[in-house]
């Protein structure tokens, strides 16, 4: 078949009328938002630590913490909710790990969370081959999703933001309180100081290593909600390094959105549905290899850095450590 690739045909059309079809903008849609609320809570987590000078690299090993405790406390509990509070505690104790050695000891910010990295990955590895006894597959029920009447029926973007679990309506409300929290509340403010000029703020009388602790295990327990969604939503189960590079796009995600809940937020969009693409586009069969397809997600989070080179608005003593 001689003509463009766009034009031939898949299944009685081209895959050019697949991909304009109402059916595959709201799969695509719908599959952009479940892609890109995990990027959003380790967002979340990384923005409040960065806004109080705490860079953590290491949060991949967070997500891989809340993903292998959720499964676990889901499994053995039988219970959601359980699952759900182990992730957010497993994510909090890896992150405090980086609060260890960044806060307290004022060790590179950026070598703790590389060490982060490569340690849990190893670890989860290790204790979920010891609690599957050998078996490579187990399998829980994820969470149901909830359908907001008269929301959930606007066409092409109702199904895809209405139409969703907990966990996704719960990380609209957080973005939400997130950005009240920074711009009208004294409390935000105080941690924003501490990222610009934390000498200057402990001249105010704001404790700077106590709100940078509470900075590290806030980013621990969105990072762990990030990777626990992973487990109680997409894929009901646990795999080893199930994460694939998330941390990493939620950290891109933090730098593209300047820093701002709402900017990450649409970062995280744009990244999710660069994801949500390339698994629509193997689903049609566009004739592309798989490996290149599944590059899609990475080159874009390359491309949107390159275009953020000369913007910088990281707060001013980030990954610097604070030594009253």
């Amino acid at each position: 078949d001689t003509r463009p690739k766009a034009l031939v045909t898949v299944g009685g059309k081209t895959m050019l009328e697949q991909i304009m079809t109402v059916g595959f903008v709201t799969a695509f849609l719908t599959a952009s938002v479940r892609m890109a609320v995990p990027l959003i809570y380790a967002g979340l987590g990384e923005t409040i630590s960065e806004k109080a000078g705490i860079l953590n690299i290491g949060m991949e090993g967070v997500m891989l913490g809340g993903a292998f405790f959720s499964f676990a406390g889901t499994f053995y509990s039988g219970s959601l909710a359980v699952g759900l509070l182990c992730g957010m505690a497993g994510g909090a104790m890896v992150s405090a790990i980086h609060g260890l050695l960044s806060i307290r000891l004022a060790q590179d910010q950026s070598v703790s969370g590389i060490a982060i990295n490569i340690f849990m990955a190893g670890v989860t590895s290790f204790l979920y081959k010891l609690m599957s006894s050998g078996q490579s597959y187990q399998q829980i029920e994820p969470f149901a999703k909830l359908k907001i009447p008269f929301l959930g029926d606007i066409p092409l973007i109702g199904n895809a933001l209405f139409n969703q679990d907990v966990l996704t309506y719960g990380v609209y409300v957080l973005v939400i309180l997130v950005t009240l929290f920074y711009s009208r509340t004294s409390k935000g403010m105080a941690f924003a100081a501490i990222g610009e000029n934390p000498r200057a703020a402990d001249s105010a009388g704001i404790p700077v290593h106590r709100y940078q602790w509470a900075a590290v295990l806030l980013n621990g327990m969105l990072g762990g909600l990030g990777g626990a969604y992973l487990v109680l939503v997409q894929v009901g189960n646990f795999s080893e390094n199930m994460t694939s590079g998330r941390g990493y796009i939620a950290l891109a995600a933090v730098i593209l959105g300047r820093y701002v809940p709402f900017g990450m937020m649409g970062a995280a969009f744009i990244f999710g549905a660069a994801n949500a693409l390339q698994i629509r586009l193997q689903a049609i069969g566009v004739p592309l290899p798989t490996q290149a397809l599944a590059m899609l997600p990475y080159i874009i989070t390359l491309v949107a850095l390159l275009g953020a080179i000369g913007k910088n608005s990281a707060p001013e003593a980030l990954g610097k450590p604070y030594i009253r």
